[in-house]
């Protein structure tokens, strides 16, 4: 198990590794750990950690879509928002991030394009610097027992899912051949994937093995495929691409 110490980037949302994670940076707070990301080596990964905050805890205001352009930069400590012991608002285990695409626009605001790549384990959190650091442990993938059969029954059901959610026609829906084979990419990517909840895609991120993501996503889309039977078309859900996150 290593240790890392990073940027922390909280967020109303679930990072799971290999899943796209777009950001429209605007806060001054989270523009500082932007900047020192810029500092890496090209050749090196911009990696920050990405946490989930709780339910029920105040986060700092957002704005969606582009920033405007005539407003100045918003002043809030690296804490703000957070209480007073930070870590007691954030989920335990997270997913770190490698920044593949930082661009400072004009107005001194970043768009950002990050990658999941590994679990960790939140250990602390340090708000004495411009932005919140914290040390984590990175946790390593299990497979757990049957992984790979209980991966082709989770595909199964995430097509008779998507195909509730899209209204479409079996032929419409992605293919065994364009899906992922390997048992804790489908995991991680169905996890994204289903319109569920936080705490629920936080179960999912933080389950010990492959196996039992695997086990959770089938009771999952089963009862959520029932759930939707009965409910008007819905647009299918991406695969690949969350919502850009304001902070």
């Amino acid at each position: 198990m290593t240790t890392a110490r990073l940027p922390l980037f909280p967020l109303n949302a679930v990072l799971f590794p290999g899943l796209v994670l777009p950001l429209n940076v605007f806060e001054e707070r989270y523009r500082a750990m932007m900047r020192e990301l810029l500092k890496t080596d090209d050749d090196e990964p911009r990696r920050f950690a990405v946490v989930a905050i709780r339910d029920g805890h105040e986060i700092a205001p957002t704005a969606a879509g582009m920033p405007d352009p005539t407003s100045t930069p918003v002043e809030r400590g690296p804490a703000d928002g957070f209480g007073p012991d930070p870590i007691q608002t954030f989920h335990r285990v997270g997913c770190i991030a490698d920044a593949a695409k930082i661009r400072e626009r004009p107005d001194g605001s970043f768009e950002v394009l990050a990658t999941g790549t590994t679990r960790a384990k939140l250990l602390s959190v340090d708000a004495s610097g411009p932005y919140l650091t914290a040390e984590l442990d990175e946790l390593e993938e299990e497979p757990g027992e049957e992984a790979g059969a209980l991966a082709e029954g989770v595909l199964r059901a995430f097509r008779s899912y998507q195909k509730r959610l899209a209204g479409a026609s079996e032929r419409s829906l992605t293919t065994g051949a364009n899906l992922p084979d390997d048992p804790s990419v489908v995991s991680y990517l169905v996890a994204a994937a289903a319109v569920l909840d936080i705490p629920s895609k936080q179960r999912l991120l933080q389950a010990p093995d492959t196996a039992t993501r695997l086990r959770e996503e089938l009771t999952l889309l089963r009862s959520e495929t029932a759930v939707i039977r009965h409910l008007p078309s819905l647009p299918a859900a991406d695969l690949t691409r969350p919502p850009i996150h304001p902070n």
